[in-house]
């Protein structure tokens, strides 16, 4: 089986690879446009700047949001990521209609055909419903993504001042797979700041309001990428559903690796995933140097599912923790960050108690505790996202927005436009993609980005039967009324015709014909109540 994948893989990897999505595009990387500051790479299609000739875009200068932003980083101009993506670029493709990508040259989600008219909507499927063609392709795919060079995006290995202001382009090529994993390191590392300080206490990803449209994106620029490598445009990435799990189902050779058997923190040497090295996992190394990660190979995969501190988090998460987390009706309060009370984000997120959504520092539960539960290169922040359970962890955390958004609809006004931490009001774009995007943007139903998940889809399906089944009977229930009246009248009628002759006939009746039974008018009511 593991050979016939591989060949598989093989086969794939022979795709031509048309563009895609990313942080730095290629095209975008060299001293000349960074000291312009202007990323407008032409569309392939008509060979002009955002498919402007085309009408799929146009070259235009970047408007930042001016609100206001939360005391958590307290400096200014100190980052590359303040204000996205001003540092690097100024000007970008601003894509019209369904068009979108850092030339206009794809699709948005949901759409497809040439012209991006067609409308699409994906079914992420829970791990243990795919067939296992389905399965083995996915892992096929994964390993075809960690060993194909990304062909329209680099990465940045410095800083924009150790670029010398742009005029040292500091880039490096990555494969597809890890591309994303410097894209979730990138967006949470530590800032550097000046006197060889570095200061923690920021994220563009997590810990605030823009934790869930952020991974929302991800997940849907991932699985799209993924589409483009394989040429496999229907391709959709799963989910694990963990409530109520007692242990990693998923922690087996047949899916993502087993336990070694002689080393508790590495995989089993039976799996695929026992060859992966990691990337972007040394944090403290790259704050001490200075240094960005630059996607080197740091070491293999580890993982050690269940040997963590069971102080922080006792178990995984239940099915009445992710309906006491669904109740709760706002999405973001207090200082939003990690210390919200009553917020469905930091709850969600894993900040606060699951069933009085108050914040415990001390804790780790929902979508927390599965990277304390899982161990190894999960439990890092800005390395999680090697381990390919990963995917399939935040999809279902997704899946939970998704359901939070369908219970609530909430307005575009519930996500905080002012004073979040830096990079998470509404209006501001989310680092470190191109396209650009907002938090905003993303807090929106799946469906009309273009997906849904199998159990809302059929939970949903049986919903809107039966909402047609009680708007018909709603339509037509006067009408049954009306009918109910009608026919009680007749029947009064009816009944009093009958009543009127029985007595003319009782009175012609003579008397040798009456009853003989001294108990004939007891039995005549007896019966009369039994009829």
């Amino acid at each position: 089986m593991r050979g016939s994948i591989m060949i598989f893989a093989a086969a794939v990897l022979l795709l031509v690879l048309p563009s895609a999505h990313g942080q730095f595009p290629r095209a975008c990387s060299s001293a000349e446009v960074l000291l312009s500051k202007e990323c407008c790479p032409a569309w392939a299609g008509d060979g002009s700047p955002c498919g402007e000739a085309s009408g799929r875009g146009t070259c235009q200068d970047v408007v930042l949001s001016n609100s206001s932003i939360g005391p958590q980083f307290p400096f200014s101009g100190v980052d590359d990521r303040e204000n996205w993506p001003i540092v690097f670029y100024n000007r970008t493709c601003q894509c019209q209609g369904n068009f979108m990508g850092y030339n206009c040259g794809d699709c948005k989600f949901g759409f497809t055909s040439p012209n991006c008219t067609v409308r699409k909507r994906m079914i992420r499927k829970e791990i243990f419903r795919m067939t296992s063609a389905e399965k083995d392709k996915f892992i096929a795919y994964l390993n075809l993504a960690k060993r194909t060079i990304s062909p329209d995006y680099v990465i940045a290995t410095g800083t924009y001042e150790q670029m010398n202001n742009g005029s040292n382009p500091l880039f490096a090529d990555i494969n597809v797979y890890d591309l994303f994993v410097w894209l979730h390191y990138y967006s949470s590392r530590d800032a550097f700041l000046e006197g060889g300080l570095v200061w923690s206490n920021i994220d563009f990803a997590h810990e605030a309001p823009g934790f869930l449209p952020w991974h929302r994106f991800f997940l849907l620029q991932w699985e799209h990428e993924l589409q483009k490598v394989t040429g496999d445009e229907n391709f959709t990435i799963p989910f694990w559903d963990w409530r109520d799990a007692q242990q990693c189902d998923v922690c087996t050779d047949e899916f993502f690796g087993g336990i070694h058997p002689t080393s508790t923190a590495l995989l089993s040497p039976a799996s695929f995933f026992s060859s992966w090295q990691v990337v972007c996992s040394q944090p403290e190394e790259y704050n001490r140097l200075r240094i960005l990660c630059n996607g080197t190979n740091e070491g293999p995969l580890q993982r050690s599912p269940g040997r963590h501190d069971r102080n922080r988090t006792p178990s995984l998460p239940t099915s009445a923790d992710v309906e006491a987390c669904l109740s709760l009706t706002d999405y973001e309060t207090g200082p939003m960050d990690r210390n919200a009370n009553f917020s469905f984000r930091n709850t969600l997120e894993g900040f606060a108690n699951t069933r009085t959504a108050i914040a415990n520092s001390s804790q780790s539960n929902m979508h927390n505790s599965l990277h304390v539960y899982l161990n190894g290169s999960m439990s890092s922040v800005q390395g999680s996202a090697n381990d390919p359970i990963f995917v399939l962890h935040h999809a279902f955390v997704d899946s939970i927005f998704e359901q939070w958004l369908r219970r609530h609809q909430p307005s575009l006004d519930v996500f905080p436009e002012v004073n979040a931490p830096i990079g998470h009001n509404r209006g501001f774009y989310m680092v470190p993609f191109i396209p650009l995007y907002t938090n905003g943007e993303f807090f929106a139903q799946s469906r009309d980005l273009g997906y849904d998940y199998d159990y809302l889809a059929e939970a949903d399906s049986i919903e809107d039967f039966l909402s047609r089944y009680l708007e018909k009977a709603r339509q037509t229930w006067q009408w049954l009324v009306g009918a109910a009246v009608v026919g009680g009248l007749i029947t009064a009628v009816i009944a009093s015709i009958v009543s009127l002759a029985c007595r003319r006939k009782k009175r012609a009746v003579s008397e040798e014909a009456q009853p003989l039974l001294m108990e004939a008018e007891d039995y005549q009511s007896t019966y009369q109540s039994n009829l």
